[in-house]
């Protein structure tokens, strides 16, 4: 996915990327691609964006160009995921909430107790099974950083376009500064979606 097609609003990009693949690459060899089914979106002027008083160390990227990534750390234990939007210098970027594998290979038969559809339902949840934290911040999404994005295939394109596959908008999770906002994203009949 060129970061171009990121350089708009985090408001388009995140529906647009609903469907689209999230792809993690080991150095040994082994991948994994899943589908994003809930985004949420965090724009300039947004009290709820980590970029909202001003630039720090902390989140310089979401100030620089679209198609990298933003990871930190929440209640000192979980990793988010998101993908930097918008325009350079403009501070803007889209929270991947949860995936839904593709495939199970092999090596990872057995991970969870809970049914492979909620192993990536939610931020920290799909770090922890992509194997995402704070050393994969910074990142231009693509192959060679081991971490990138890949547009909807064709079969799931035209069941969306059919009507076979429906969004839900709606409120954002986990904030207190602007939680009226209905800048959450996410495949309505998918089961890996965090919280209807």
């Amino acid at each position: 996915m060129p970061p171009a097609w990121l350089g708009r609003s985090s408001l388009e990009v995140a529906p647009d990327l609903l469907g689209c693949r999230l792809v993690r690459r080991w150095a040994d060899g082994r991948q994994l691609s899943a589908t994003i089914v809930e985004t949420e979106a965090y724009t300039e002027g947004d009290p709820a964006c980590h970029a909202y008083r001003r630039e720090t160390v902390r989140n310089r990227v979401m100030f620089g160009p679209p198609g990298y990534s933003y990871v930190y750390l929440i209640y000192g234990i979980y990793h988010c995921f998101n993908v930097i939007t918008d325009r350079d210098r403009i501070p803007s970027a889209v929270l991947i909430r949860a995936v839904e594998l593709d495939t199970i290979p092999p090596w990872l038969v057995g991970y969870r107790a809970e049914k492979p559809t909620r192993w990536g339902a939610g931020p920290g949840k799909l770090c922890l099974l992509l194997d995402i934290n704070r050393t994969l911040t910074d990142l231009l999404l693509t192959p060679a950083s081991g971490l990138w994005l890949e547009h909807r295939d064709i079969d799931w394109q035209q069941r969306l376009e059919a009507g076979e596959i429906d969004f839900t908008q709606t409120t954002r999770i986990g904030i207190t500064q602007g939680a009226d906002l209905p800048w959450r994203w996410y495949v309505t009949a998918s089961k890996a979606v965090s919280k209807r």
